[in-house]
């Protein structure tokens, strides 16, 4: 009977929070907040907290469930069961959310559907609301196009000022290096003295660098158009463009390089209507020398000015014809 009355007593008691347990442990385990706080490295602010039961000071919900174990762990507790107990005093701890009303809506309501005569009535007036806002408030709906220019009158746009003009392509310098197009491209060098510096018959894309301190150097060879001309690394105009015997040909960097500017140099041709003028004007010319020669049968001659004239005979009567008797 006694039995009975305890077992109703302590039901009735309220249940031993998890703060509780976990004070009452660090109190039997005979370990101060402090103490502990350096034992699990927790703050002894968190600590308080645990045993107070003030989630909300903790950084969170993980937070408070994580630092719960390692104070169990501590003073020698289940840290499952102690974490199970904080998530259900967290979970009765947290306010209920408001369920959200959720709308149904019928297609067949007529009392939710608007009629059509109202849409199009809608319609009309969003767009008469659009027309007038774009003609009585064009700044509104293009602000950028009533701004006035920043530029002077006299000023011109960006936009319209001259191109850069072009700049002259950079004059070649350099060795002047002559390569062979074709095998068996047979050259001779020589000085301005006659001496030869250099004589062979070159393979294809043999090369020969034209010495510079020989003073001018001359070519001689009968392929002038199989030969590449270099300057410091950039091509210039061949010698000749074809087949030939060439000879005392300089072939300084300043002598090609002036030859190569006067082959550039067009040939002025004669445009047509000034090739077509002689043309024009030689049946013209034909015309007036036909004009100007003197024309004997209309001048008479001196002899014939002189004779006495003589009067033509006069016709002879004609003779009556026999009547018949």
């Amino acid at each position: 009977m006694v039995e009975q009355e305890e077992a109703a007593a302590e039901a009735e008691l309220p249940l031993e929070s998890v703060g509780s347990r976990l004070r009452r442990a660090r109190e039997e385990a005979g370990l101060s907040l402090p103490q502990l706080a350096a034992e699990t490295r927790i703050s002894v602010r968190q600590l308080t907290a645990l045993e107070t039961g003030d989630y909300s000071a903790l950084s969170g919900r993980t937070y408070a469930i994580g630092f719960s174990r390692t104070y169990a762990k501590a003073v020698g507790l289940n840290d499952a069961e102690i974490a199970a107990a904080v998530r259900a005093e967290l979970a009765e701890q947290a306010p209920a959310e408001p369920r959200r009303t959720i709308q149904t809506f019928e297609p067949g309501d007529p009392g939710r559907v608007p009629s059509v005569r109202l849409a199009w009535i809608a319609a009309a007036l969003l767009l008469a609301a659009v027309v007038a806002g774009i003609t009585f408030l064009p700044g509104v709906f293009a602000p950028g196009g009533s701004l006035p220019s920043i530029l002077p009158a006299d000023e011109p746009s960006p936009t319209m000022s001259a191109a850069p003009a072009a700049q002259p392509a950079p004059v070649p310098s350099g060795p002047v290096v002559f390569t062979a197009l074709e095998p068996a491209v047979w050259v001779k060098f020589t000085d301005a003295a006659g001496n030869q510096l250099f004589q062979k018959e070159l393979a294809q894309n043999e090369s020969f660098t034209v010495p510079t301190d020989k003073g001018e150097v001359f070519l001689r060879t009968a392929k002038p158009n199989a030969l590449g001309i270099t300057i410091g690394g950039q091509a210039v105009t061949k010698i000749a463009e074809e087949q030939k015997t060439v000879a005392s040909v300089p072939v300084s960097a300043a002598a090609l390089l002036a030859r190569g500017t006067a082959q550039a140099l067009p040939t002025p041709q004669p445009s047509a209507s000034a090739a077509a003028a002689p043309a024009a004007r030689q049946p013209e010319r034909r015309r007036t020398q036909r004009s100007s020669a003197p024309q004997a049968e209309t001048v008479p001659s001196a002899a014939a000015s002189s004779a006495p004239s003589v009067p033509a005979p006069a016709p002879a009567a004609p003779v009556p014809a026999p009547s018949a008797t």
